[in-house]
C-alpha cells in the first residue's frame, strides 16, 4: 500500500483537507513516535476543523452579516449601559433555542447593530442559521411577494431562518400596506424562530413608524415582546468618539 491508494480512500470518503498533507503528518507521526491512534485523532481532528473553518465561512458570507462586528471586538469601557454579562449568557444561544426575541433600543452610533451582528456570528458559529436585513431589505423582499401571506413563504430566509437579524427599525415610516406585511413578518416568526431588532426609536414612538395605527403596533409589540430580552443603550456614539479623536489628532498636528 502506497500513499497514492490511502489519498484516493480518503478522497472517496470526501476528505477535503488532509489528503493534501498526508506525508507531512506522517513524517510528524514517525518522529514523534504517536501510535496509531493519537494519528487517527489528529488527522480527523485536523479534518473537522477544516469542514468547520469551510460552514462558518459559507453560512457568514449567506447570512449577509455586517463585517468586523464580533462580541470579543465591542468596548464595554466605553458603552457601560450594556451589562456584558448579559450578553456573554445570550452569546450562548439558549435565546435561540426558546425562540426568544432581543431588542437593541439607543439613538444612533451607540453600538446596537455591532451588538446584534455580534450576537448572530454567535448563532452561526453554533449551528444556526441565521440572515441579516436592514428594515429597507426586508420590507422589499416581503412586497415582492406579497399577494402570499408571509406564513406560507415557507422557502423564504425571514420565515425558514433559525435568527433574523433586523436593523435600522425607526428610520423609515412604514405606510398601512408595509405595516400589515411587517405584522405578517413577526407574526410568522411568533414562537417559531428568533428575530434580534435594532431601533432608533423608543417602544412609545413605535406607532409613528407603524402607520399610526395603534392596533397593529399594539399586536407587534405583544408577539415582540413576548419572551424577549430587552437592552435600552443611552450612551455615546463610538462614530462621534472616531470623529473627535480624529480632530483632536488633526489639531495637535496643526
Amino acid at each position: 500500500m502506497n500513499f497514492e491508494t490511502v489519498i484516493k480512500k480518503m478522497e472517496y470518503l470526501k476528505f477535503q483537507h488532509t489528503p493534501t498533507i498526508l506525508q507531512e503528518l506522517t513524517d510528524t507521526a514517525i518522529k514523534e513516535e504517536q501510535n496509531p491512534l493519537q494519528f487517527f485523532d489528529k488527522l480527523l481532528g485536523l479534518e473537522i476543523d477544516f469542514r468547520e473553518e469551510r460552514r462558518i465561512a459559507t453560512s457568514m458570507k449567506i447570512s449577509g452579516l455586517p463585517k468586523g462586528m464580533y462580541l470579543d471586538t465591542f468596548d464595554y469601557m466605553f458603552q457601560p449601559a450594556v451589562e456584558k454579562n448579559k450578553i456573554d449568557y445570550l452569546s450562548s444561544c439558549d435565546f435561540i433555542r426558546q425562540k426568544e426575541n432581543i431588542l437593541f433600543f439607543g439613538p444612533p452610533g451607540v453600538g446596537k447593530t455591532h451588538l446584534a451582528a455580534g450576537l448572530g456570528v454567535k448563532a452561526v458559529e453554533q449551528g444556526f442559521s441565521v440572515i441579516y436585513y436592514t428594515v429597507e431589505e426586508l420590507l422589499s423582499h416581503l412586497k415582492k411577494r406579497s399577494d402570499v401571506p408571509v406564513s406560507k413563504q415557507r422557502r423564504q430566509s425571514y420565515v425558514k431562518n433559525a435568527l433574523v437579524v433586523l436593523d435600522e427599525l425607526g428610520y423609515q415610516v412604514m405606510d398601512r400596506t408595509e405595516t400589515h406585511l411587517f405584522f405578517q413578518f413577526v407574526n410568522a416568526r411568533y414562537t417559531k424562530g428568533s428575530v434580534i431588532i435594532t431601533s432608533n426609536r423608543s417602544v412609545k414612538d413605535w406607532v409613528g413608524i407603524f402607520a399610526n395605527d395603534q392596533m397593529a403596533t399594539t399586536a407587534i409589540l405583544d408577539r415582540l415582546f413576548h419572551r424577549s430580552h430587552i437592552f435600552n443603550i443611552d450612551g455615546n456614539s463610538y462614530r462621534l468618539k472616531d470623529f473627535q479623536l480624529m480632530q483632536n489628532g488633526g489639531a495637535q498636528k496643526e
